[in-house]
């Protein structure tokens, strides 16, 4: 949780590309794709929102990889910047909650995907071979997450390049068999209905997916040298983010305008079968490791941060553990489409204020200028405060603002703006960074951290 320094800091701008890269390529990114059809929209403007969505969304996500390349410090202690010494306990807090959902969501498609393979190879897809694979995956990837950085990062780097290889290979010969994609799949929705089915793909996995990976990003840029350029650190994380995560993405959508379906087995079944289903299954395995992996060490990090004593090591264990749970509960879901968009919509919930707040803090209030050392000091004597009330009421006056615009497909997530005058379209992603990041600057407080001796980030 210290600050990395300066002789430590060793990573290089393709190593990032290599560690985003590798989370992302990934088969839940076939559900982003895939849910754009489900909503009954059509294949080329399920496209279109992919695209443009990632175009934004990946530049918002690589903004906060230079704040930790600027500072070396790990995301959720640079929110105390923002929110206070132990003010940051609260979105710290739900940063470990939220790494604890990503790895149930993250291990549900290659399971399933998985054990429809090895069904072809005469392994029956049964509730144990399920359970074989969930555990198996999981002791690989809290193995690594344990060791931290330098494990993660030596995993993609030799990983990442060979899966990008088999993601290639995988499309091409889905894309050139017969009767794969449907181009022609429009949408039967009225005008309205449309519009609002459309904001809802943005939000859930346009926009929202690049916003969905700020909480992680400092983690691991911190350990780029100063010697690297923040605009090579932007550039690097964002073709890392926005290739893998828009490919497979409209892969998904292409083979779902055929399947009609999200459901990875009947996905792997339409199209890949015999000796390219096991190419299909190297990436399938590698994805959620080189995800998760990011999780076990950000949760672990997140837990210490809201002031958690425990060690790391015990930390990313428990995590391991809760998300082994939350896989099971991924995998009796009745619908993982309605489930994985519900949590999309949940999580930009809290996220889009949070982004707000840091970026409105580290940008326009702070001017790219922290006290480091200000940030590990005690409550008491911290520069930048024990609570910081303005942060806290412009954050939750922020979720609220963004709860009034979303529209998601439960009730609860259905807001009352977004439903009566909105027509349902749901831009909540935009109303929660630009209000709480508005209302922060003018009531969370005009101080500046004193200038010291100590390490100051420019």
């Amino acid at each position: 949780m210290e600050p990395i320094p300066e002789a430590h800091r060793d990573s290089t701008g393709p190593q990032q590309m290599w560690i985003w890269a590798g989370a992302n390529i990934a088969p839940i990114n076939w559900a982003l794709g895939a849910l754009g059809i489900l909503l009954e929209l059509g294949l080329r403007e399920t496209i279109a929102v992919i695209v443009v969505g990632n175009l934004i969304g990946c530049a918002v996500f690589a903004t906060f990889t230079v704040i930790g390349h600027k500072t070396a410090v790990n995301q959720m202690v640079l929110s105390r910047s923002a929110f206070g010494r132990r003010g940051a306990y609260l979105p710290s807090a739900l940063m470990f909650l939220t790494a604890l959902g990503w790895i149930g969501v993250s291990t549900y498609f290659p399971v399933k995907i998985a054990a429809a393979i090895l069904s072809q190879f005469g392994i029956p897809d049964t509730w144990l071979t399920n359970l074989i694979i969930i555990t198996a995956l999981m002791l690989l990837q809290v193995l690594i997450g344990v060791y931290g950085f330098y494990a993660i990062r030596t995993f993609e780097k030799y990983t990442a390049p060979l899966t990008a290889a088999v993601m290639v290979l995988m499309s091409l010969l889905a894309w050139t068999q017969p009767g794969i994609v449907n181009w022609r799949l429009g949408s039967t929705l009225a005008s309205g209905e449309h519009f609002a089915r459309l904001t809802l793909l943005m939000t859930a996995i346009g926009v929202g997916w690049g916003i969905s990976w700020v909480t992680w990003a400092s983690d691991y840029s911190r350990f780029v040298p100063r010697s690297v350029s923040s605009a090579s650190v932007f550039w690097y994380s964002y073709v890392g983010m926005f290739v893998p995560t828009v490919w497979l993405a409209i892969l998904g959508a292409t083979i779902a305008s055929v399947t009609h379906d999200t459901d990875p087995a009947k996905m792997v079944s339409a199209v890949f079968g015999g000796i390219t289903s096991l190419m299909v299954l190297l990436m399938v395995l590698h994805g959620p490791i080189a995800t998760n992996i990011l999780n076990v060490y950000s949760a672990a990090l997140a837990a210490l941060s809201a002031g958690v004593r425990a060690s790391r090591i015990a930390l990313a264990v428990i995590t391991g553990i809760v998300g082994y749970l939350v896989t099971i509960y991924f995998i009796f879901a009745p619908s993982f489409a309605k489930a994985f968009d519900n949590w999309m919509v949940s999580l930009l919930l809290w996220m889009s204020p949070w982004a707000g707040i840091v970026l409105a803090d580290f940008f326009i209030k702070r001017r790219g200028v922290i006290d480091v050392a200000e940030l590990y000091h005690s409550p008491e004597v911290s520069a930048y405060g024990d609570i910081n009330w303005g942060a806290i009421i412009a954050f939750f006056v922020g979720l609220a603002a963004a709860w009034s615009v979303e529209d998601g497909l439960v009730p609860a997530l259905q807001g009352p703006i977004s439903m009566r005058l909105l027509g349902g379209a749901d831009l909540s992603w935009l109303i929660g960074i630009v209000v709480a990041g508005a209302l922060y600057l003018v009531i969370g407080g005009h101080s500046s951290p004193r200038q010291s001796n100590r390490q100051i980030s420019r």
